[in-house]
């Protein structure tokens, strides 16, 4: 529980600071994409109004009054892009590559004709792996001028700061990674001390009481043999059990914490769950209520031999604890749809269930009965959460549905390779 508890502190930590880095480095990074679109929009804006130029006499103004003072005179010349002008009758291209270096004027008439065939008047088309920003206008006397904007040197700052913003990001998370790992343990030390002063109560509390009831126990015996029994003795020695075992599984829950060194093994799911059925055959018929099984031969999964047997033992106690009076018990081995798990599945009549919290089932000292005075149903709660700790012991899942009147408890398990593949039918039993 402690190494769970450690694990989930770092998970969410770890979440925590990634959700931080995306969304700072995210905002930087759209902030400087807007600008960057911002500013190749205006420069854009201003070769198509000064037919496809940015010299001295008319940029530098335009471009003042336009893009404030986040230029200089010289910053507005750092750009590469070219022109096309269009003639009226659309048969001739004047060509101006003069401020770029790296696009021919014939590759400069493919892209005027693949713009034209667009008909969009703005948008980004690509040339040997550079996109370049166009602008499309109609001038006055009926040519149509096409500016291009080499648009790398504009994103060049904005890919920049995104790369070194993940690179950062991954060394920021490495480092803090590193360090939760090294002070986890001192941050949930207080649980830690918490959960073993409880462990250790529960643990010296149990065998203490043992004595007290062991000394009870002989005392009614020997008042019974100097008496005789009377429903005063017989209840005494009911209750002296009942303790006795609320003390056992207390303990039980306590070592199972500790994750102790399961003997895990590949075993028969369908032969342990025969020897638990075999066991509580009488406990069951004394109860008034049916059982029906269907066990799957063939079947292997790992587990530890005897704590699987006290699984199934649990879930048959509870089963026939909280069956309706006449009621059917159901118990199931089986692969599930895929063939890959191996499925524990045992259920009981149920007409109450309809209405329950079933998420609360699993929790410790949880009743669904909260008058606590139903003798039949005399539980501690206690049960379910050992079964579902036995159950993450041999990584499993462990889940709880109600349907058709009929609780049930699901039990799975990754499945082992079968021996055979000619599994006989199963065998179905009514008792």
């Amino acid at each position: 529980m402690i190494q769970r508890l450690r694990n989930k502190f770092i998970a969410i930590s770890t979440a925590a600071l990634v959700i931080v880095l995306i969304t700072i480095i995210g905002s930087m990074v759209s902030v400087s994409s807007i600008h960057a679109h911002r500013e190749a929009n205006d420069i854009l804006t201003l070769l198509s109004q000064h037919n496809g130029q940015l010299s001295t006499k008319n940029a530098n103004e335009a471009a003042k009054k336009r893009l404030g003072s986040r230029f200089n005179r010289e910053e507005l010349f750092q750009y590469r892009y070219f022109s096309a002008n269009i003639s009226k009758d659309g048969k001739s291209i004047k060509i101006d590559n003069s401020h770029i270096l790296t696009v021919s004027p014939d590759a400069i008439a493919d892209l005027t004709k693949t713009v034209q065939q667009r008909e969009r008047t703005r948008g980004i088309i690509r040339y040997q792996g550079t996109s370049y920003a166009y602008k499309m206008v109609k001038k006055k006397n009926g040519q149509i001028g096409i500016v291009f904007l080499d648009q790398s040197m504009i994103f060049k700052n904005t890919h920049d700061l995104m790369l070194s913003g993940i690179i950062l990001g991954i060394i920021s998370l490495i480092l803090f990674e590193f360090v939760l790992i090294m002070s986890s343990k001192r941050a949930i030390k207080p649980v830690i001390e918490a959960e073993q002063r409880q462990k250790e109560f529960i643990t010296n509390a149990g065998h203490e009481l043992k004595t007290p009831l062991s000394i009870i126990s002989a005392n009614t015996e020997l008042e019974e043999m100097m008496n005789g029994e009377s429903e005063w003795t017989q209840s005494n020695k009911q209750q002296v059990q009942r303790l006795t075992h609320l003390i056992n599984l207390m303990i039980s829950l306590a070592k199972l914490d500790e994750r102790p060194e399961l003997q895990l093994q590949e075993i028969d799911p369908a032969t342990e769950v025969q020897k638990a059925i075999d066991n509580f055959k009488a406990v069951i018929a004394q109860s008034n209520h049916q059982l029906k099984y269907q066990l799957q031969p063939g079947l292997k999964l790992k587990a530890d031999p005897n704590y699987y047997y006290e699984l199934i033992s649990i879930l048959l106690d509870n089963a026939n604890k909280y069956c309706d009076p006449n009621g059917t018990i159901f118990v199931d081995v089986s692969a599930d749809k895929h063939g890959k798990n191996v499925l524990l599945k045992v259920g009981n009549s149920y007409a109450e269930g309809k209405n329950v919290d079933y998420n609360k089932f699993f929790e410790r000292f949880y009743r669904n009965d909260t008058s606590h005075n139903n003798e039949k149903r005399s539980g501690f709660g206690i049960g379910l959460s050992i079964a579902q700790n036995l159950v993450k012991n041999f990584k499993g899942s462990l889940s709880v549905d109600w349907k058709d009147g009929n609780i049930y408890f699901t039990a799975s398990f990754k499945g082992l390779k079968q021996s055979s593949r000619d599994i006989a039918k199963a065998l179905t039993k009514t008792q």
